[in-house]
């Protein structure tokens, strides 16, 4: 992103003091300073912090430097995000962010409105908006990597919309075979949902990695906190 450079230069800091602040190399913080550079959310936040910033301001800036009439479109808040409009229809949203590092937390309090919105903020273009709130999540593990373009790797971040339970048992058909993030009493998982049992109020869950370590599994949806719909996800 070019408007990294810009940033830096305002700020009257090298390559090698952003590099020191985000914890990468000097060739990695070249690489970032490119146009349509692939910048990990994490680091993301991490050089927008150093410029005092967050994500939102570094997209914004940059549209702003392409278009001159971006700077005209009013921001918004949409169920707790903050949406920019942008050109056919589309939207940048900011999300809270919820890395590995604080699930555990999340999961404790998951009532709690300020926990809620987290600290950190990660961005997706969407091409509509969704009619409940957008919450973006840190994935580990392999057990959704199988190696195709439905992947979901290790560290990913997705981005998920939020729908209540009882609209599970409600259309359930519109469930099966979507990735969810669930919310469970001990951590947050990320399972893609095969099946709904109306009677006895169950989802079956399976993985998108087929070894033999991970197996389907059924969960009362009375153990699910939370749950979103995965839409996006950034590698």
């Amino acid at each position: 992103m070019q408007i990294i450079k810009e940033f830096r230069k305002k700020k009257g800091a090298t390559q090698t003091d952003l590099a020191k602040a985000v914890g990468v190399s000097l060739r990695t913080i070249q690489t970032y300073e490119q146009e349509n550079a692939n910048i990990p959310t994490k680091n993301l936040n991490k050089i927008a912090a150093f410029f005092d910033l967050n994500v939102a301001d570094l997209y914004i800036h940059k549209i702003n430097d392409e278009e001159a009439t971006y700077a005209k479109r009013k921001p918004f808040d949409h169920f707790g995000s903050r949406c920019y409009p942008l050109d056919f229809g589309k939207y940048f949203v900011v999300v809270p962010l919820l890395l590995a590092e604080i699930q555990p937390e999340y999961v404790k309090n998951v009532e709690d409105q300020e926990n809620a919105k987290g600290k950190m903020k990660s961005g997706f273009v969407v091409e509509t908006l969704s009619e409940s709130s957008y919450k973006a999540f840190e994935i580990t593990g392999d057990s959704m990597d199988d190696g195709t373009i439905d992947s979901i790797p290790n560290k990913s971040i997705v981005l998920g919309v939020e729908y209540s339970k009882k609209e599970i048992f409600k259309e359930p058909e519109s469930f099966i075979d979507t990735v969810m993030v669930l919310v469970l009493p001990e951590r947050i998982t990320c399972k893609k949902i095969i099946g709904v049992d109306m009677n006895q109020k169950t989802i079956s869950c399976t993985h998108l990695n087929g070894s033999p370590e991970f197996s389907d599994f059924e969960l009362p949806i009375s153990n699910v906190q939370q749950l979103f719909k995965v839409v996006k996800k950034q590698l």
